[in-house]
């Protein structure tokens, strides 16, 4: 009897740095920026995952970034793509890097090993009932660890964990990044959202310093009261300042508006834009600051400082000048961002040193934002608005 022929449950494409620069042209305005794609095709499901990374094959690197399940609002945008998402979020994660090394902000044993870490991104662009918390998400996470385990013979290691898509399995009971952790060690669990949003807050209370403006008496707008929004809102309430929100979901601004926040939905953003604000905080989905927002924010008279720590926020690279242009000084997200996927890299080297993670070293580490972002946006206003403030932390501390 002969043996049955066991079908492969994915194709693979791999894309060199050559071919994804002609894909996403935008990575040539980073000279640096070489980015390898590897495209998985499940062979019966209309399931693609792109795992995007700066490592070299066999150079026994650490690609860092989360795994992205892509929401149904990423998926129906025209053009949209699996792979061109897993570049440009490569690409920021990437910039994370960079800055975290630039400012010596992060966990001892990154500190420590910091020369073997590039930017990655895992991108999965699932179908109805795939997505977790619907009937095939075990189906659907077990694709992604299969393709996992396969890109590191590659000859570097991935490391992912939390992004947009993860939650409570179908099953009502199992995480989506415990599940992937159990069969695939380099998935870590840890909570990545509440570190993120305390590099957002200090970056913003250095922001708010550097620019004179007391932390007591600010009005912060803030673009999205997801889990590290509402972290941010929770510190700003302590504080004494007073949060605006725009939020799409009904649920959060119900809740928000009891403890006394004035909410938009996403239709009332412009209305939202138009208040007497200090700051501006983006931490939805991707694209908050696109040029007709860039422009109502330069209009804002009030508006001084803007952060955030949302993926793929500025469409158009050009508009941080148009915002230093009206005197608003903007911290790249990448920057007041970084705190995820440091978090992540520490609790992957803490296992591999066989040491314990503590989640609390990086809320500490978290604190390393504040000095920096104070000091760039005095430099910013005190030389006249002639540099941005990702000129100004560049000269610095390079």
């Amino acid at each position: 009897m002969s043996a049955t022929a066991i079908m492969p449950v994915y194709t693979k494409t791999v894309l060199s740095p050559e071919e994804t620069l002609k894909l996403a042209p935008e990575i040539g305005r980073i000279p640096t920026a070489r980015v390898w794609v590897y495209r998985y095709t499940h062979a019966t499901e209309p399931w693609t995952l792109s795992i995007a990374t700066h490592a070299q094959p066999g150079s026994r690197m650490l690609s860092l970034g989360g795994f992205r399940i892509a929401p149904e609002s990423r998926t129906s945008i025209p053009g949209w793509n699996s792979d061109h998402e897993a570049i440009d979020l490569a690409i920021g994660m990437d910039e994370k890097v960079y800055w975290s090394r630039l400012l010596k902000v992060g966990g001892p044993h990154v500190q420590r090993d910091f020369s073997r870490i590039v930017g990655g991104k895992c991108v999965m662009h699932p179908s109805a009932g795939s997505r977790v918390g619907e009937p095939r998400d075990r189906e659907l996470l077990d694709f992604a660890i299969e393709c996992f385990k396969d890109v590191e013979q590659t000859g570097f290691f991935l490391t992912t964990g939390q992004d947009l898509g993860h939650g409570t399995m179908s099953d009502g009971k199992t995480g989506s990044l415990r599940y992937l952790n159990e069969h695939y060690k380099g998935s870590v669990v840890a909570d990545t959202g509440a570190p993120t949003a305390e590099g957002n807050y200090w970056s913003l209370v250095g922001m708010l310093k550097g620019a004179s403006v007391d932390l007591t008496q600010a009005v912060v707008g803030l673009i999205g009261a997801g889990n590290i929004g509402l972290h941010i809102i929770d510190h700003l309430l302590a504080d004494g300042a007073t949060p605006l929100v725009v939020e799409a979901r009904a649920d959060i601004r119900a809740k928000l508006e009891a403890r006394g926040v004035t909410c938009w939905d996403a239709s009332g953003k412009n209305a939202f834009l138009a208040e007497p604000m200090d700051a501006l905080v983006l931490n939805a989905a991707g694209g908050s600051l696109d040029s007709a927002t860039v422009a109502r924010c330069a209009a804002n008279a009030r508006l001084k400082v803007i952060n955030g720590s949302e993926n793929l926020v500025m469409p158009d690279p050009s508009d941080e000048d148009v915002l230093r242009s009206a005197k608003k000084i903007f911290c790249p997200c990448e920057c007041a961002g970084m705190m995820g996927y440091l978090t992540a890299a520490e609790e992957y080297l803490s296992h591999l040193a066989g040491s314990a993670f503590d989640l609390a070293t990086m809320y500490d580490a978290s604190r390393g934002l504040e000095a920096p972002s104070e000091k760039a946006t005095r430099h910013v206003i005190d030389g006249g608005y002639a540099q941005t403030m990702t000129e100004a932390l560049k000269q610095l501390y390079a």
